[in-house]
């Protein structure tokens, strides 16, 4: 696997589109990470770690997920980095972005009240 954390997204997408109650992924500090910022923010109900594996217990509202989209942004093959000032604003200010900084992997709105900049990992909304 050339992209761990592409392939995290992608299994929650799909775990999401197929209605499941959880999804387990395979476990890193990064995608522990992840999963914390998920649950911070409420996109997620719950995350553990178990062994080698996390599980991620997904949120619905009224049946429909509430998360609509997850999108990669920096890659293996292109990283993208931002610095504190043009961090972007997700889906108008309804989603969230996601970096990884000097100062450990945190979401755009933390990384912009501590001005710091960073990798650009994902966009959530």
């Amino acid at each position: 696997m050339t992209d761990p954390i592409a392939d995290m997204l992608t299994r929650i997408r799909n775990a999401h589109r197929a209605l499941h109650k959880d999804v387990k992924v395979p476990l890193s500090r990064m995608k522990e990470s992840l999963a914390r910022i998920l649950k911070d923010e409420g996109y997620v109900e719950d995350y553990s770690v178990e062994e080698n594996m996390i599980n991620i217990t997904l949120k619905y509202d009224h049946g429909r997920p509430v998360i609509s989209g997850l999108n990669r942004i920096s890659t293996p093959g292109r990283r993208v980095y931002v610095n504190a000032r043009k961090i972007p604003r997700v889906q108008n200010g309804l989603g969230i972005c996601i970096l990884s900084t000097s100062r450990g992997v945190m979401d755009g709105m933390s990384a912009s009240e501590k001005n710091v900049g960073g990798e650009l990992l994902c966009e959530i909304w």
